[in-house]
This record gives structure tokens, C-alpha cells and sequence, in this order.
């Protein structure tokens, strides 16, 4: 199916192909249709399955109709978790917006204020922005609801875990009441679900989640290794493989720093990217490594799901991450728009119980494999496919 079926205006149309697509994805064909006839949806979809443009084409289209500008109103509110995602999903909208007069900008935290504010004064169709910096700025009466015509919340799922619930429930509150609601996530899990019976009404619901969890164009393999040995393990694979470029997920942003210092000590160059470093330094460190100036990025979850690169070729898990659909996120960083990706793991003895839930909910094994001079110590028992958590088996 192409795009031209899914009722989309020959300036998107000439947009998307600008890009390089040329038929849409799963989530795509399924969710533009039912945003643009106004309704109100709930989708579950992975990080890259083309869901961004699932929400942005029919907001577009909707908004080319739309009424002039009025000075700090937007028309359509998207709220994301991060900055880095903040960025992404404002430069999508800029690539599809580009052969129409519609306007967009991204708000977020850790920057000066005025810039925004001048923004939002000349005027805005879409607004992208973390719900701190919005909440923050509605207060200062720099941004108004009263026009707002379509709400999107983007990667709900990790909205909740970051603790922002209360800066939703506040946004929501002060929208019109008829304003059209689409809620994005990768899992449907119960707090999303919470959310969604409270702020959205009558929601057609479509999910693709399962389907994306183990994408057959990601190669995914671990390697078994002690502890200890796990920053010695990943410099011999750089050298080993010598990798194109790769994105490295580490759980805590002292670790991340310190494995940046271990693999220098051994003449490999990478930078660590976590919430500890400030905007100007993630946003540099993003471009060059977009850019592929930058070879090897060691990132903690902060990035997990604002990092857009279309090549990448190679993910791998330092640490394993926790819980299982985060997995998923950060392989789908990989393999993106159908290209070959690759995906490896890190696994000792301590991960087993973490290595059967991924497993599981994958719904399949993944390949082991072992690097010479690298046995573990301690051994990785086989893994238990139909695994269940303590607190999820029956009394």
C-alpha cells in the first residue's frame, strides 16, 4: 500500500518520498487513518516501527485547513520524555512540514528559557516538548491551551517511570474538552492503561508490540562473561570486529563515564552520554555521532529511546537491562527501516533471571555464543523460556 491511500495531501506525499519511503510501516497503516478521522487512539508500538510518522502525518494534515496563528497557541501538543526525543520527533516534523507553511518547535529543559518563549510568541502549529519545561512555561504564561486541537503522548510507558504522571494529569487538565487524544507506548502495562482510561475516551486501541519484539532483520546474539571482565570482553570485540559504529547501553552514568576511561586506557575512543553532562554536550555528542563523526557511544537509558540513527549497525547491552520490554527498545535503536542490525548482549551469571524474562518475552532464545579467553568463571545456567516472576506466578 502506498502512502497515497492513507488520504494524505500532495505536500506530505512529496514530503515522505523527499525522505526516502516509499510504502508505510504496520503502525503507520493502521494508526493514520484513525487519526485523521479525529478519533481518539491508544497504540502499542516499539521504537522503530515508523510510529513518530504514525502521529505526525495525520496532525499535519489536519492542521493544513487550519485557521492563521495567534501569538503563544498551538494548535497540536505533542509531550515526550526527554529531550533527546523532543529534538527527534521536532526535526520529523520539520521534514514533513517542509513543502507547507506549518510551523513547529521543540521545548525542553536544561537551556535558556528566551529562545522558547520567542518561539512560541511568533508562532507555533505543533508544539513538541517534556512535560517539566511545558508545565514550567504554561505557568509563566508564555503558552496557551484554549486551541489546542489534538494531544499526543509519546513513549507513555517511560513518561510513568520517569515519575511524570502528575505533570500529565496537570497538561490534561487544562486542555479543551473536546481535544483529540493519541497515547503512544511501547507495552500497554497497567499504569499505561490507568492513564489511559482516565484521560481518553471511547480510544480505538491497535498494537503491533509483539510482532516487533524480535524483528528478523536484528541479528541477536550474547556472550557469557564474569563481571569482571565485561570492559576487557568489549575492547577486544572493538578490535576484534572492529565495528563501523555502536551504540553502548550501561545503566548508571558513573559506570558510563567509567567505561569511557577503561576503554581509552586501551586506545579506543568513545564518550559517554548521560543526564550527568549538560544539553549543549549531549546535543554535540548526538550530532557527531549521527553524523558519524563519533565511532563508539556509551549511553544510559536516558537515551534509549532518543536516539534516531537510520545505519546504525550494532547495539550492544554492557548491562542488561531491566525490565524486558526495555530490551526491546534499545535493540530497535538497530535495524531500522528494514536494515540489517545487530544486537549483543552481555550476560554473567547474575543477569540469568533478567536473560529469562527478555527471553520470554521475545518468545525465543537467543543464540549463545563464547569468546575465546573470555569462559566465565561462573557458569550461565540454560535458560527457562516460559519463565515467570515471583511476584507473577500464582499463590
Amino acid at each position: 500500500m502506498p502512502f497515497s491511500n492513507l488520504g494524505l495531501s500532495k505536500p506530505l506525499i512529496d514530503a515522505i518520498a523527499a525522505a526516502g519511503y516509499d510504502k508505510p510501516t504496520p503502525i503507520q497503516q493502521q494508526a493514520i487513518p484513525i487519526a485523521l478521522k479525529g478519533d481518539n487512539l491508544i497504540a502499542a508500538a516499539q521504537t522503530g516501527t515508523g510510529k513518530t510518522a504514525g502521529f505526525v502525518l495525520p496532525i499535519l494534515e489536519r492542521l493544513l485547513t487550519a485557521t492563521t496563528l495567534k501569538k503563544k497557541r498551538v494548535r497540536a501538543l505533542i509531550v515526550v520524555p526527554t529531550r533527546e526525543l523532543a529534538i527527534q520527533v521536532d526535526e520529523k516534523i520539520k521534514q514533513y512540514a517542509q513543502f507547507t507553511e506549518l510551523k513547529s518547535t521543540a521545548l525542553y529543559g536544561g537551556v535558556d528559557y528566551a529562545p522558547q518563549k520567542q518561539a512560541l510568541i511568533e508562532g507555533v502549529d505543533v508544539l513538541v516538548s517534556t512535560p517539566g519545561r511545558l508545565i514550567d512555561l504554561y505557568g509563566q504564561k508564555a503558552v496557551y491551551f484554549e486551541e489546542v486541537e489534538t494531544l499526543v503522548l509519546d513513549e507513555a510507558d517511560r513518561m510513568l517511570d520517569m515519575g511524570f504522571i502528575e505533570d500529565i494529569n496537570k497538561i490534561i487538565a487544562r486542555l479543551p474538552d473536546d481535544v483529540q487524544n493519541l497515547l503512544f507506548s511501547a507495552t500497554l502495562s497497567n499504569p499505561v492503561r490507568e492513564l489511559a482510561r482516565s484521560a481518553i475516551d471511547d480510544a480505538q486501541e491497535i498494537s503491533i508490540a509483539k510482532h516487533s519484539a524480535s524483528k528478523s532483520n536484528i541479528e541477536q546474539w550474547l556472550v557469557t562473561v564474569d563481571k569482571d571482565k565485561k570492559s576487557a570482553l568489549l575492547a577486544h570485540m572493538i578490535n576484534e570486529y572492529k565495528w563501523e559504529q555502536a551504540l553502548i547501553f550501561i545503566e548508571t552514568k558513573h559506570g558510563a563515564a567509567k567505561l569511557a576511561a577503561q576503554l581509552e586506557k586501551r586506545g579506543i575512543y568513545a564518550e559517554a552520554f548521560h543526564s550527568g553532562r549538560n544539553q549543549k554536550v549531549r546535543a554535540q555528542l548526538l550530532e557527531d555521532f549521527k553524523r558519524g563523526k563519533l565511532q563508539y557511544m556509551i549511553a544510559t537509558g536516558v537515551g534509549a529511546r532518543g536516539i534516531d540513527i537510520h545505519e546504525l549497525p550494532t547495539v550492544i547491552n554492557y548491562d542488561l537491562p531491566y525490565p524486558a520490554d526495555e530490551y526491546v527498545h534499545r535493540i530497535g535503536r538497530t535495524g531500522r527501516a528494514d536494515a540489517k542490525g545487530e544486537a549483543i548482549s552481555f550476560v554473567s551469571k547474575d543477569n540469568f533471571k533478567n536473560l529469562c524474562m527478555i527471553e520470554s518475552r521475545l518468545g525465543h532464545l537467543i543464540e549463545r555464543r563464547e569468546i575465546e579467553g573470555f569462559t566465565p568463571r561462573k557458569e550461565v545456567p540454560i535458560s527457562v523460556l516460559n519463565y515467570v516472576p515471583k511476584h507473577r506466578r500464582p499463590e
